[in-house]
């Protein structure tokens, strides 16, 4: 991906696209909400979609004159041939092997599925099928990943940690917090590398809705990586890092500027896709990637549930 596929991207969206490819977006809650702005705003990536509608479990009708279809027309219809998996995690599975057996592309919201397994199985029915499968991951779109990624570049890890905190989330609705928190996972294997589980343990106090999650990790030089999600009411949604190098050290993160646009951005990525802009290399690498962290979020919840 580099400078010259954002250069070449640039000029290939300049030129009208000769077809606009039918969009559905599944769930109208936050990113469900931001998906359907970038669709009808006129952005490069935007051209190249056309939004039929969106579908919801509630009665909503039409919201900013964009209408709402029923789950059954989306599939059905030949207009519709993308669809946006925008809902609750749990329900991420099953809309993506509904749409793909209907011959749709899909883009889903992480993490795509609450299992490994299913995730490998739904990326086999993408190609027997032909579609697109793209796991949304904004987080490596932000200004602080990229920041991270030039501090750590070519440097030897000591020692590290990740600590997440923010207000509780529902596990039904969302998964286990090694699921639901698997972007702060990708954020370490994306910086260095796949990385082994060494322990995990989870510290629940259910009447007061506090959680903590505490998993240590090895790199594959065998250097120690904790990652800890804490949630609970009152805790502010923050991030805190600590990073030792032989060179040096990296505590917290600097402000170094507001994250514009990701769900666009991550939208540009899924129309390269779409048009065949990204290489078998390039999609096996990223797949593989997924499917290491989906993998390590499953093992961390056996380990935790094997604990109880």
């Amino acid at each position: 991906m580099g400078d010259t596929r954002q250069l070449y991207v640039f000029f290939f969206f300049l030129n009208a696209p000769e077809r606009k490819f039918g969009v559905v977006v599944v769930g109208v809650g936050r990113a469900g909400s931001v998906r359907i702005r970038d669709l009808r705003n006129p952005h490069p990536s935007s051209a190249f979609l056309n939004l039929i509608g969106f579908v919801s479990r509630r009665e909503l009708g039409n919201i900013d004159e964009v209408r709402q279809i029923s789950l059954e027309d989306a599939l059905s219809s030949e207009e519709v041939e993308v669809a946006y998996i925008c809902s609750e995690s749990s329900s991420h599975e099953d809309y993506i092997r509904q749409f793909l057996n209907a011959g749709k592309h899909v883009l889903v919201e992480y993490p795509m599925t609450l299992s490994w397994a299913a995730a490998r199985d739904l990326w086999k029915l993408a190609e027997q099928k032909g579609k697109v499968l793209h796991e949304e991951h904004v987080e490596l779109l932000m200004e602080e990943f990229a920041f991270l990624k030039k501090e750590v570049v070519g440097k030897d890890l000591l020692k590290g940690s990740l600590l997440f905190t923010a207000s509780p989330l529902e596990e039904e609705r969302f998964g286990f917090p090694a699921f639901s928190g698997i972007s702060r996972l990708t954020w370490l294997v994306s910086l260095f590398g796949e990385l082994s589980l060494v322990s995990a343990t989870l510290e629940e106090r259910k009447e007061d809705q506090y959680m903590k999650m505490t998993v240590c990790l090895e790199t594959e030089n065998k250097r120690p990586l904790t990652w800890i999600e804490e949630k609970g009411p009152g805790l502010k949604r923050n991030r805190h890092l600590s990073f030792h190098f032989k060179s040096g050290s990296l505590e917290n993160m600097p402000n170094v500027g507001v994250n514009k646009n990701i769900f666009l951005k991550d939208q540009n990525i899924f129309v390269q896709k779409l048009l065949g802009q990204f290489s078998e290399k390039e999609l096996a690498a990223e797949q593989k990637r997924i499917l290491h962290c989906l993998w390590l979020a499953e093992e961390i919840q056996k380990h935790c549930s094997s604990k109880k």
